[in-house]
C-alpha cells in the first residue's frame, strides 16, 4: 500500500501505516519540519510511533507480574541492540478512518513476541495551527500490562540547528545508552545553554518536562514547537555522530524504567481492558 497523505492550510503529511504506522514526510509550506523519509524501512522514516514501551530494555529482559519476560533484540540493522521501541514499529498497521485533514491508523497486535495482547490508535489531524497527534494503547489480554507510549521524530539538522526544551533532570547513561542515575535540578533548565544541538553527540533521557519543545533552523528562519500532553514528561534526544538527522522524542517514561517500576523512570500498569491516550501537537512558524 501507498502512502496516504493529509493536508490543510500550509501543512501535509504522508503516512506509510504498513511500515510500522510511519510517517514519509511531515511538510510547512514545502519545507521539510521532519526529515522526509531516505528509504523504506522503517528506521528511513520521517516519525514512527512507540507501543507499547519507548527505547531499549537492559537484557531484553524484565520481571512483572511475578513473571519473568525474556524478549529478543528486534533492531532491524543492530542485532547487538537490546529490545527497543516496543513492537508498533515492526509492525504493518491499518488505516481506520481517512479524510482529507485527518486519519487514524490502527494495529490489533494478537501474537507475538510481546506477552500481552493490545490494541493501538494513532490519530493524525492538520489545520491551520499545525499537526495534532494522538496515540492510544489499550490492554486486551486478561492480565495487568506494563505500558509505555511516545513519539519518534527525527528532524533535519544543520551545523545552526538549535534545541530547546527545559526538564529538571538528565539520565546519565553508560557506553551501551543505558541509564546509570539521574542528574537532578531543583529548578528546570535548558541542558543545551542555547547551544547548537552539534555541541554534543547523545543519546538519553531528560525528565521531568516543562512547557514546549522549540527547533529553531536560524538558517531557514523557522521554528517548530512541540506541545507534548501531560503524559509525555520525558524527552529522549538522540544526535548521533556525523548524521544529517536527530530526534525530539516525547515519551511517558525513561529508558529501561520497565526494570525500575513501580518506583522510577515512569512506566505505566494498564488493567484488563483499561485505555490510556497521549498526544502532542507540533506548530511552525517563521522567524520574523
Amino acid at each position: 500500500m501507498s502512502s496516504i497523505v493529509i493536508e490543510a492550510d500550509d501543512y501535509a503529511l504522508a503516512i506509510n501505516p504498513e511500515i510500522g504506522g510511519s510517517f514519509s514526510a511531515f511538510r510547512w509550506r514545502g519545507y521539510d519540519i521532519m526529515r522526509s523519509a531516505v528509504g523504506d524501512g522503517v528506521l528511513d522514516s520521517s516519525c514512527f510511533p512507540l507501543v507499547p514501551f519507548s527505547n531499549r530494555i537492559a537484557g531484553s529482559r524484565f520481571e512483572f507480574g511475578g513473571r519473568t519476560v525474556q524478549l529478543s533484540p528486534n533492531h532491524p540493522t543492530a542485532p547487538q541492540e537490546p529490545v527497543l521501541h516496543g513492537f508498533g514499529w515492526t509492525s504493518h498497521w491499518d488505516v481506520v478512518e481517512k479524510s482529507d485533514r485527518h486519519a487514524i491508523i490502527g494495529l490489533e497486535y494478537r501474537e507475538g513476541p510481546w506477552p500481552w495482547q493490545f490494541r493501538a490508535r494513532a490519530g493524525y489531524a492538520l489545520d491551520a495551527s499545525g499537526l495534532h497527534a494522538s496515540l492510544s494503547l489499550r490492554n486486551l489480554a486478561d492480565a495487568p500490562m506494563p505500558a509505555g507510549l511516545g513519539f519518534h521524530p527525527y528532524f533535519p539538522r544543520t551545523s545552526q540547528t538549535v534545541y530547546r526544551g527545559l526538564h529538571h533532570g538528565e539520565w546519565q547513561v553508560d557506553e551501551a545508552c543505558l541509564p546509570l542515575g539521574l542528574k537532578r535540578h531543583s529548578q528546570s533548565r535548558d541542558w543545551w545553554g542555547g547551544q547548537p544541538v552539534d555541541t554534543r553527540i547523545v543519546d538519553t533521557v531528560y525528565a521531568g518536562r516543562e512547557g514546549h519543545l522549540d527547533i529553531i533552523w536560524p538558517e531557514r528562519q523557522l521554528i517548530a514547537r512541540i506541545s507534548p500532553g501531560d503524559d509525555l514528561d520525558c524527552t529522549v534526544i538522540y544526535v548521533p555522530q556525523g548524521e544529517d538527522y536527530f530526534c525530539v522524542e516525547p515519551v511517558s517514561h525513561a529508558t529501561d524504567a520497565i526494570n525500575r517500576m513501580p518506583d522510577e523512570g515512569g512506566m505505566r500498569t494498564l488493567a484488563p481492558g483499561e485505555e490510556w491516550t497521549v498526544s502532542m501537537s507540533i506548530a511552525v512558524r517563521g522567524i520574523s
